[in-house]
């Protein structure tokens, strides 16, 4: 009873953007691709430490019947205390770049708000949710609520696989090659998560040719 009452009360104690977020996730869901929403996302980092770097802007596209909702884009710069100047060759940001920038505490609710309970999509998406969910943790909340899917696992999931023949290589730059994806907008937020978007359009489409495709098969991948 003790325990129960701790976790209660920390809950109340949320802000009420995350107590929105959260009840989203009682609702019941659909196993169907073309009732669901995915939202595609990308992070731009300051590095690759998860303790030490941070995000310095976050991209976002989604999905709903198989179609990329471009109107509804989600693009967001966040404030920098920390810049690593090492950095910025391959993601094409600079510290003083003239562009309106959010501080962490204002960028998560506004995160939330767009990513809702849908799905969430990313490429080698571990990294991608982790960093989100080391700023949630900053500010004292929970890890994000949301199922995700990598397309590094539906791209591998559509290939033969044979100890034969040698397996492809996944970074986003290679899978967008394969599928003649125009890679012109590469190394933004915005840019990668609408070739993201590409990619898990076009793997769900042949995974889909080869049985009825349901949300759940998708997890199993």
């Amino acid at each position: 009873m003790k325990k129960f009452f701790n976790i209660k009360s920390r809950s109340n104690n949320y802000p009420q953007y995350w107590l929105n977020y959260e009840a989203l996730f009682k609702r019941k869901t659909t196993q169907e691709l073309s009732n669901t929403r995915f939202v595609v996302l990308d992070t731009e980092t300051t590095g690759f430490d998860y303790e030490r770097d941070r995000i310095l802007s976050i991209g976002a596209v989604d999905i709903t019947n198989y179609e990329i909702n471009v109107a509804n884009a989600f693009e967001i710069y966040l404030q920098q205390d920390h810049f690593n100047e090492n950095t910025v060759e391959i993601h094409g940001l600079i510290q003083h770049e003239r562009v309106d920038t959010f501080t962490e505490e204002e960028t998560i609710p506004k995160l939330l708000q767009y990513i809702g309970n849908s799905i969430i999509v990313a490429h080698h998406a571990n990294f991608d949710v982790t960093m989100l969910n080391k700023m949630l943790k900053r500010h004292n909340l929970p890890p994000l609520k949301n199922r995700v899917l990598d397309t590094v696992n539906l791209y591998r999931a559509t290939r033969i696989k044979s100890n034969l023949i040698q397996q492809d290589r996944c970074s986003l730059d290679d899978i967008a090659e394969h599928y003649a994806i125009d890679i012109s907008d590469r190394h933004t937020a915005a840019g990668d998560a609408l070739i993201t978007a590409l990619i898990f359009l076009k793997t769900t489409t042949l995974l889909q040719r080869k049985k009825e495709l349901q949300l759940k098969h998708l997890f199993r991948l």
